[in-house]
């Protein structure tokens, strides 16, 4: 089972620093570091790290968004994220379409759309309506239906984590989670800071496991954006 620890901050930090790790290579699912940290900020368009268990940046992200879009819209805003390896190279696209995500509005819910690499889709993350539980589906590039993910009634709880638990497809099996982990309370209260974590199965498919860091960035969006705006 892998663990990902994301972690959200400031985008006043600078671009992405040296290399220091090797890249992530979605040809060789061996090589996926055991655990990852994503750094993003809120004052203009979100930026992210990646790391592993080690500290070693794998990846760096950057929403690309324009500053109407982003005013405008908010956390519902569509949005454009280029993944990038430690040589500046471009590995996985994320791409949501404006859509609405209340429940009184079946018919256009969330989506996302995970390219890897740019241009090659993999897979989506697709949100399914329920009057009151968040609940996605993950679907492979064909929009077959691989793996469900379901949320918790009440998203904004203090002083522990929040879970969004991978079910297998009948929703009867564990498969992994998504944790929004508490960080204390100066550190939510005021600070653009969040921490999440993403554990999935070691042989889960490699194309599976980006459309999955990719719920993470969407559920981020949705759920745990609002104190940016």
């Amino acid at each position: 089972m892998f663990f990902c620890r994301i972690t959200s901050r400031s985008s006043t930090m600078q671009g992405p620093p040296p290399a220091t790790a090797p890249g992530m290579p979605y040809g060789s699912p061996q090589q996926v570091p055991g655990a990852y940290q994503v750094v993003t900020g809120f004052e203009e368009n979100n930026k992210y790290e990646l790391k592993n268990a080690l500290g070693q940046r794998v990846y760096f992200a950057a929403e690309d968004t324009d500053c109407l879009t982003r005013n405008c819209c908010g956390p519902s805003r569509p949005f454009t994220m280029r993944i990038t390896d430690n040589l500046g190279r471009e590995v996985i696209r994320l791409h949501r379409p404006l859509r609405c995500s209340a429940c009184c509005c079946p018919c256009c819910l969330q989506e996302l759309e995970v390219q890897a690499p740019p241009g090659t889709i993999v897979g989506y993350v697709v949100q399914n309506w329920h009057v009151c539980l968040p609940k996605f589906t993950i679907q492979d590039e064909k929009r077959k239906d691989i793996l469900k993910i379901n949320g918790p009634c009440v998203v904004c709880r203090c002083c522990e984590d929040i879970h969004f638990e991978v079910m297998s497809l009948d929703e009867t099996c564990p498969v992994g989670r998504i944790s929004k982990q508490w960080t204390g309370m100066v550190r939510e209260m005021f600070t653009d800071t969040d921490n999440f974590g993403i554990s999935f199965p070691m042989d889960l498919d490699v194309k599976m496991k980006a459309v999955m860091i990719g719920a993470c960035f969407l559920i981020d969006f949705m759920f745990f954006e609002h104190s940016g705006n």
